[in-house]
This record gives structure tokens, sequence and C-alpha cells, in this order.
């Protein structure tokens, strides 16, 4: 009888999950048109004009940080009653109003409204069909931890999702709200740590993702993140972080990483976090958390101050570099790389006066780096400039990054440079292959750029997001009709090169980017 009992037990509650899978679906013929079960609720999407890909836009993943929750890791998020339509961005995160200025046209940019402190929404993009364990993608957006949002138009996920994966963008709290550190907020958290909101919202989102992702039809196993600069740089720190470990299976990093000191984005300790925070506090002359909280944004954004991920003890228990070093990241398959005009300089030096600095600074290897940095005309210099703030910025700290995941033959390792120059008016031709070039490429989101795109630009984009598929679907970038990826080793240095189409190269500027990371990590 009791043989009988536990049958009958099993039964039921086989039952009970395929009702629920279906309800989640609704029917195989509904798709994902119908109600989706989520944390919080129940939510509907948006069919694509094509019907292909559905569409769920400002769904909620922790509750808003706003009052109380303002500098505090994610809440839960809170339930709502009824059916939520999924049809529109929520809120970008708090930041100054985005504008447009040189090659970073509107397309570039968050729209002008909404933006809020009630900015914890992701949006995810499925083919519409019942068929579970799709691969799914997170992208994490950059912005130099002061700026950006998921509905930022090139960040757009229907072209990725009619290729057989789940797209799905996130939002995270940027600049004072994001990454403040102080005394009394480390003293109110449960883990004695503060200011690495931003990471912990993206940590909370990617457990969300874990939670909820199959009943969209994916899998909550083959979980890829990726991101660009900023965002480049916060898939560093997960892929370091203790505490995200198990929340995703594969990394994409386009121009970011933290293993190489950055001259524009520094990682401080918690206790000069600290210092900084009670400064701000100063500033706005509140006397405790729960007056400074109450502080209006406003007022909070004018206080001067650059933020960024923090070594607190918790989410980086040490300096990423030294995570790294120490072989303690998180073992996944990589694929990273960087853009050959990316540098950022406002002020350009004469010829004479580089000259002068390269010596003043390298000495006796002065000659060294101008072979590497030309300045016999100012032109030149100029150029030498920014191919050196990109190198600073962006290209040796990914370099490091490939090099010891290579080094020590652990998970695979995949490097691209991306050299192509978008088609552009004279005023836009000097910047080339600029920062954030990449991303409609490899998103296949050439529609959303106003540019006179050429039948190369199209199959570029082609094999970029082909090749980006491949690596979020199995952790191999390799597939039919594209040209043979190696798996990156330091002595032979193979990488794809993406110009007018793609081909595999020994990587541009190995030598120079040695030369460098040896002045850098004296």
């Amino acid at each position: 009888m009791k043989k009988l009992y536990s049958l009958a037990v099993l039964v039921l509650l086989a039952g009970v999950s395929v009702l629920l899978y279906s309800f989640s679906f609704k029917n195989n013929d509904a798709g994902l048109t119908g109600i989706i079960n989520v944390d919080g609720g129940m939510i509907t999407g948006v069919k694509s004009i094509t019907g292909n890909v559905v569409s769920f836009k400002g769904v909620p993943f922790a509750a808003p940080p706003v009052g109380q929750l303002r500098w505090k890791a994610p809440h839960p998020v809170e339930h709502w009653a009824g059916v939520k339509k999924c049809d529109a961005f929520g809120p970008s995160p708090m930041q100054a109003k985005p504008v447009p200025f040189g090659v970073y046209t509107r397309e570039f940019l968050i729209p002008e409204q909404p933006i809020s402190e009630d900015c914890l929404y992701l949006n995810v993009w499925a083919k519409n069909s019942a068929a579970p364990k799709k691969p799914v993608f997170v992208w994490i957006y950059g912005g130099g931890f002061a700026s950006g949002g998921a509905a930022v138009p090139i960040y757009d996920g229907e072209a990725m999702a009619k290729k057989g994966i789940i797209f799905v963008s996130i939002n995270y709290r940027v600049g004072v709200f994001g990454f403040l550190a102080h005394p009394e907020l480390t003293k109110e958290s449960p883990d004695k740590a503060s200011g690495n909101y931003a990471l912990l919202d993206q940590i909370a989102a990617l457990k969300w993702i874990k939670r909820n992702i199959a009943n969209f039809g994916g899998n909550p196993g083959n979980v890829t993140i990726g991101g660009q600069s900023a965002g480049s740089m916060s898939v560093n720190c997960l892929v370091a972080a203790p505490v995200a470990k198990g929340l995703f299976n594969k990394a994409i990093a386009e121009s970011g990483s933290m293993i190489v000191s950055n001259p524009m984005i520094k990682s401080l300790t918690l206790k000069d976090a600290e210092q900084q925070g009670i400064k701000l506090a100063s500033v706005t002359h509140a006397n405790n958390i729960d007056e400074l909280r109450k502080v209006l944004a406003a007022d909070l954004m004018k206080i001067p101050g650059g933020y960024s991920p923090i070594v607190d003890g918790y989410v980086l228990p040490e300096p990423v570099s030294q995570i790294f070093a120490e072989g303690k990241e998180n073992n996944i398959p990589l694929l990273t790389g960087w853009n050959a005009d990316e540098g950022f300089v406002f002020s350009f030096k004469k010829k004479e006066a580089f000259q002068q600095e390269a010596k003043e600074k390298y000495g006796k290897d002065a000659g060294e780096f101008l072979k590497y940095f030309p300045a016999n005309t100012d032109e030149e210099a100029a150029h030498s400039q920014t191919k050196l703030s990109r190198d600073m910025i962006f290209a040796i700290s990914g370099y490091k990054w490939a090099g010891l995941q290579a080094q020590r033959a652990k998970a695979p390792v995949y490097v691209y440079y991306f050299q192509h120059k978008l088609p552009a008016t004279p005023d836009f031709e000097k910047y080339g292959a600029f920062h954030t070039g990449e991303v409609a490429y490899a998103t296949d989101n050439l529609k959303f750029l106003n540019r006179p795109w050429k039948p190369a630009d199209k199959i570029l984009a082609s094999q970029m997001s082909a090749y980006w598929v491949n690596f979020i679907t199995n952790g191999d970038p390799n597939g039919k009709n594209l040209p043979t990826w190696p798996k990156y080793n330091k002595n032979m240095s193979k990488v794809i090169v993406f110009d007018n189409i793609a081909l595999q190269r020994r990587l541009p500027d190995k030598e120079e980017l040695e030369f460098m990371l040896s002045k850098v990590e004296k």
C-alpha cells in the first residue's frame, strides 16, 4: 500500500511539474506569447513584427533601491497583482542627461527619459517557441561606471534571439549610487562591506536568471555573461568574484579588464573608498547615513567624484589582479579582445613635447618607446598618443588577462582584434575602429546606426555575430563557413582580426604590448 501511495505522489508531482511548465508557455502553439511566471508575479511580452521573437522589457529583478534601500544590496523583488505587461524598458539608472558627442550619436546612448534610482530591471528576447534549453547571453553595458543603461538601441536583443539564443540585458546602479562606501554602510551590512552595489545588482540579476530563465525556454546551466568597456570590466570582476561562482559558464569581454592598473578607472580599497564617502557626506552636511539617504539624487550627482569597483573584502576579497595571479578566478571559457583606435585623448601634445615626455618617463628605454610610438611629426605624435591611450586603458589589461588564462591551460581563451573602420562622413572618419564600434557588428544590429553601410559591413556583422552565438552556445566560436579561430596561445599569439572580413592573424602590436606591460608592472 505504501508503495502504491508513494507512486501516486510521484505521479502527482510529475503532473504538477508538467502543468507549471505548460502554464509558463501556455501551450506549444502559443510559445512565449502567453503568461510567464517569474519572481514577483506574472508577465506577458510583445511579439516582434515578424512574430519570430518575443521581447519582455522592463522586468523587475529586485526591489527599487530607493529610500532606505539606497546603498544597500538588492532586496527581493516586490510582488505585484495581476499580469504585468512588459512592453517598455524600465528607467535607466540615475546619471547625468545623455548628450551625443563626437562619434557617439544618439544610437549609442540611453533615452533621455526615464532616468531614476528605481532602475533594477532587465529585458529578455527569445524565439517564439516552446523549445527549451536555449543558451543564454547576459549583456552588461559600459559607460565608465558613471553612465549607461540597457535601453541603448545597439543593445537590442532581437537579432541575436533569432539565431537561437536568449538575450538578456540588465540594468545596474552607476556612479555614486552604485559605488558609495562609508563606515556606517559597512557597519550595517551583514557582509561588513560597502560600495560594490553595481556588482551586487549584476549578481542579483544573474541569480534571477538562474531561477527564472527556464520559463522563457532558457537553460540556466548554460549562461554566458558579456559586456563592453565598463561592462567588460564588470565581467572581469564577476569572473574574479567568489560570490558569483556558479551563476555563469562562459564570458565575453569586449575592451575592458581590471587586471592591470587603469589610468581612467581606479579600484580603491574599502578603507580609501570609505574616506571618499565621508568627504561626500560632509559636503551634503548629512550627519549620518539616514540623512544622506534623504539627500536628493540630483544634489548627490553635483558632487565631483569618480566611482568604480572596490576591493571590499566580500565581492572582491582581493584586488582583481591578485585573484588572477593566484589562479583563484572562476575557471570558464573566455572570448576577449579590443579595438585598434579606441584610445581617449582630449588634448594632443606636439611632437617635441611628446618626445621629451618619453625621455623623462622611460629614460634609457625612450628609444624603444618611440619605436612603438613614433613622433616625427605632430600628426604622427597625435596618432601615437591615441594608440598609447588605447594600450594603457584597454589593450595591455586584456592582453594580460588572455595570457594568464592561456598560460595555465585551463579553460580555453579566444582573442580578437577589431580594426574595421565603420563607414562614416568625413567628420567621423578620423575615429577609425573606435571604442564601442564593434558592438553593433557583434550583436548584428547595424540597422540601428545611421551609416552608409556597405555589403562588407553586413558580411562582417554576420560573421561576428555567428562567432558570438557559437561561443555562447558551446564555448567555442568556431562553426560552419567561418575562418578557423584558434585557441589563444601566448607564444603563437594567433587571433581573429576583424576588418572587412574575419581573418586569422598574429596578434597586432604584440611586442608593443609586452613592452608597455613590462613598464606598467615595474
